[in-house]
């Protein structure tokens, strides 16, 4: 006879950004935050940004670090921690170490599973943020969210 393992789902919290509580009004304020999360960073990070009903962050995840120029993104692990943090919405972003925050096509098609799967969670994603070197693209701004 095999036993049956008898779980408990919990969220760690492994540090924090130094920062006033932080309300996200504007994809510029969202790129702040991400920018300062990814500072330093010479792969690929996905992070995902969970907010109240008022657009407060209330937490940050790295759901993948990846290579120089591609992650690993499925749906399940960005929202795994949205709803431990009983998350209203996400923002996603990521870093382009080559600088360049032009989206590539797999950026639109994991923000277009994204936002399919936060629909059926009732999880909205909000933006899914390119971050670049300077700049940054704002996948909601640019139409596909």
């Amino acid at each position: 006879m095999e036993n049956i393992d008898i779980v408990k789902v919990v969220m760690v919290k492994e540090g924090a950004l130094q920062s006033e509580r932080f309300q996200i009004g504007s994809s510029e304020d969202a790129v702040f935050v991400a920018r300062r999360f990814l500072e330093g960073a010479d792969r690929e990070h996905f992070i995902v940004m969970m907010l109240d009903t008022k657009h407060y962050i209330n937490a940050i995840h790295t759901v993948s670090i990846g290579s120089l120029d591609a992650s690993i993104v499925h749906p399940r692990e960005v929202f795994k921690a949205a709803i431990l943090s009983n998350a209203s919405g996400i923002i996603c972003a990521h870093n382009h170490p080559s600088g360049r925050p032009d989206p590539s096509s797999e950026d639109r098609s994991i923000t277009k599973r994204l936002v399919e799967a936060g629909r059926i969670l009732g999880i909205d994603v909000v933006d899914h943020l390119i971050i670049g070197d300077p700049g940054h693209v704002s996948l909601r701004a640019e139409g596909y969210i």
